[in-house]
């Protein structure tokens, strides 16, 4: 691979690796201030208003600028809300309950506001820096890259946290977001703005473009849509610091293993997938979406801490192959044209299962209790999965090594 696509795998790496030890730090300080449930909802609704709020806008500025510049802004950006968590923390004994909280999720906003430019420049950047041919395997490599972040920055944040406090905590994710962008100066390849096709479209044509190309797709409508409702019902993130304290007893070194846990599964099952072919078609993505939601289940089901692990790392496994699956699917069907606008809109759908799933999460823990809401998240998966496959006989069948021909 080029030099400079290794470059920008070390930034992804270094920002994802950040932003999951602060999301470690943000939700037990939130659980440990408010004592709520809904609360750590909250924190997900905080990152999804601007994530989703702005990405057909993030698009449409991707597809018209430069996509590494985007994505270094995208750094500093990230580093701002860090360092708003690390004032916080540094003078929690001078503000008041109210303002504490509302710093927090400043900061998961600005997390959201980051995250909305992020996948599309990266989406843009990647099939210009590597030969279309390497494609799937470009994909596996960035997915392994983020996957690795998603264990070690969790692990790494929960460690650092309970050993040492939250203003060491906060220092390092500030110091880590700095080398990302120390990475992201030395790629030195310059990627234009792509040439617009239309150049006579409004600007709200220009928005919609993204949409209009993803909601007529029959392939990336419904695999986009299985990871959406999945995600947004399966999904117990927000939940684990309540399974941490309450039920599992483990402290906040505890909730940094149940964090790194799905990633730890997601790295080794994306380590494979970039040394095999196997995994490319819709098949193994509804069987992979399916064993997430038994996966789920498995963990509502489980008072014991290994086996909470055990299940969580699978449900890591299985979702990277959906991920990697359809992350390939959108850059191969993606013309260079429209990538910042179609990686918007999946980030749309990406920010809707994830922080919407957190807030979800939280409302149905208040409402059915903590167990209940996973054990209903879990089902309503493994439901999705039924629907989609009857109603996409396209995404049965979807191969991506036809797409990549194409």
């Amino acid at each position: 691979m080029p030099s400079d696509f290794r470059k920008l795998l070390c930034a992804r790496f270094l920002f994802t690796f950040a932003v999951q030890m602060q999301a470690v730090v943000l939700g037990w300080r939130i659980y440990d201030l408010l004592k709520d449930p809904l609360y750590l909802g909250f924190i997900g609704l905080a990152e999804a208003v601007p994530a989703i709020g702005l990405a057909l806008y993030a698009g449409y500025l991707v597809d018209r600028k430069r996509p590494l510049i985007v994505y270094r802004r995208v750094m500093y950006v990230s580093l701002l809300s860090g360092l708003v968590v690390l004032v916080e923390h540094i003078f929690e004994t001078h503000f008041s309950l109210t303002l504490q909280a509302g710093l927090l999720y400043f900061a998961a906003f600005l997390t959201g506001t980051a995250r909305s430019f992020s996948q599309p420049a990266i989406f843009a950047a990647i099939p210009r820096l590597v030969e279309r041919s390497s494609l799937m395997q470009a994909t596996a490599m960035s997915s392994s890259a983020m996957q690795v972040a998603r264990i070690a920055g969790p692990a790494f944040g929960g460690l650092v946290f309970g050993f040492f406090g939250a203003i060491t905590s906060s220092t390092l994710v500030c110091l880590f977001l700095l080398a990302a962008s120390f990475a992201m100066i030395l790629i030195r390849k310059d990627i234009p703005a792509p040439e617009s096709r239309n150049q006579h479209a409004s600007i709200k044509d220009e928005f919609l473009s993204g949409g209009r190309f993803v909601f007529k797709h029959p392939i990336l409508f419904p695999a986009l849509s299985l990871d959406m409702i999945s995600v947004l019902f399966g999904g117990v993130t927000a939940l684990l610091p309540i399974f941490a304290e309450d039920i599992l007893f483990v402290g906040p070194k505890g909730l940094g293993a149940l964090r790194a846990a799905p990633a730890i599964g997601a790295t080794a099952m994306s380590l494979y997938l970039s040394r095999t072919t196997g995994f490319r078609t819709g098949k193994w993505l509804l069987s992979a979406v399916t064993g997430f939601g038994v996966c789920i289940l498995v963990f509502g089901l489980s008072t014991n801490f290994y086996l909470s692990i055990l299940a969580l790392g699978l449900s890591g496994g299985f979702d990277s192959i959906s991920m990697v699956i359809r992350s390939a699917a959108v850059q191969l069907t993606s013309p260079d044209h429209m990538r910042g606008k179609i990686s918007a809109v999946n980030s749309i759908f990406i920010g809707s299962s994830n922080e919407i799933g957190e807030l979800e999460s939280g409302i149905a823990a208040k409402l059915l209790g903590t167990v209940p809401a996973v054990y209903l998240g879990g089902a309503l998966c493994i439901c999705t999965v039924g629907v989609i496959a009857y109603l996409s006989p396209s995404l049965r069948k979807m191969d991506l090594a036809k797409l990549a021909q194409n």
